[in-house]
């Protein structure tokens, strides 16, 4: 969590150009056993209408990723892309890009397009994106990373073609280092409205105050990345208020936008996420999906992930 830099995920993002992308559907529950139901990725031919904005959240263990296991995932993928996942000095950083590759790929196979390097691009400001994409379906997506968890959402492209408006964002309910929560909100004071500032008055209780900073920042990073805009965004110009949720751009409500707000518990912690969408042609709306999981996020063990994108990728690839 590089706060208060305002696109603490573009240097994930770029550090995974290829890594955006789609994961096996495995329903997991609370307890992370893996239930394996009916399979829900969009086909490449599957319907516009038909084909919704998902999310999947995958959870990093160190202690269970072996490294038998990670050696196997970086045969599924092109000698660059090893070459990016090795050369991080710690090997949780290296093992959540390998993750992140292996995302896309899976994506890529379950939609039934083949898997070739020159498939990936980057706008200009750093957002990456699928090159190759069926015309009447094409895909949208975005991840994040903080701590273990790696969040992506993906949905169908609708507007701002080639990267698309969808940005998701992800941090875990923390005050870092050794801040209080006094001092933590000052530092990042300069990125927040007055009216945010109001709402994160020492009358409401911490915890309260806590979660309602992380909402006004995962939104902010999501609109941002949404925009597929890099370094230098004003986030005192996107504005959240959290009781009313109300997000003003500049002051105004904007139109046709989406922002769903979700959670993900990993044992005692609490991660808090928003993704965003443009749709176009509806009033922005704004929904809490936060008292149950809604059906568009999937959680997965990051172990257990890997070892059905293995067989994933292996009968795609013998077929």
């Amino acid at each position: 969590m590089n706060i208060p830099r305002v696109t603490k995920d573009f240097a994930f993002l770029a550090m995974e150009d290829e890594a955006r992308g789609d994961a096996v559907y495995i329903r997991v529950d609370q307890g992370l056993n893996d239930q394996i139901i009916q399979p829900l990725h969009p086909r490449a031919d599957q319907p516009l209408a038909l084909f919704e904005m998902n999310v999947w959240a995958v959870i990093y263990y160190p202690e269970l990723f072996s490294d038998d296991l990670y050696e196997k995932g970086l045969s599924c993928i092109d000698e660059a892309s090893q070459a990016r996942v090795k050369r991080f000095y710690h090997r949780a950083d290296s093992c959540r890009t390998l993750i992140g590759r292996l995302l896309v790929r899976v994506m890529l196979k379950e939609r039934g397009m083949a898997i070739d390097p020159s498939q990936f691009a980057i706008t200009k400001e750093g957002k990456p994106y699928i090159a190759s994409q069926v015309e009447n379906t094409p895909v949208a997506y975005n991840i994040t990373h903080d701590n273990n968890l790696i969040a992506m959402a993906y949905g169908p492209g609708t507007s701002h073609p080639p990267a698309f408006s969808i940005g998701v964002d992800i941090m875990k309910i923390k005050i870092p280092g050794r801040d209080t929560l006094n001092s933590f909100i000052t530092v990042v004071g300069e990125q927040l409205t007055r009216r945010e500032h109001d709402l994160l008055s020492p009358a409401v209780p911490d915890s309260e105050r806590l979660k309602r900073f992380f909402w006004m920042w995962t939104l902010k990073e999501a609109y941002t990345k949404a925009l597929g805009l890099g370094l230098g965004f004003d986030f005192r110009r996107v504005e959240f208020d959290v009781p009313e949720k109300t997000v003003r751009i500049d002051g105004e409500i904007p139109e046709g936008w989406r922002f769903s707000m979700f959670t993900v518990h990993d044992g005692e912690e609490l991660y808090q996420g928003v993704v965003a969408q443009h749709i176009g042609d509806m009033a922005t709306e704004i929904l809490d999906c936060t008292n149950n999981k809604p059906e568009w996020l999937t959680i997965h063990n990051a172990t257990t992930f890997l070892q059905k994108a293995l067989v994933v990728l292996e009968n795609k690839e013998s077929k």
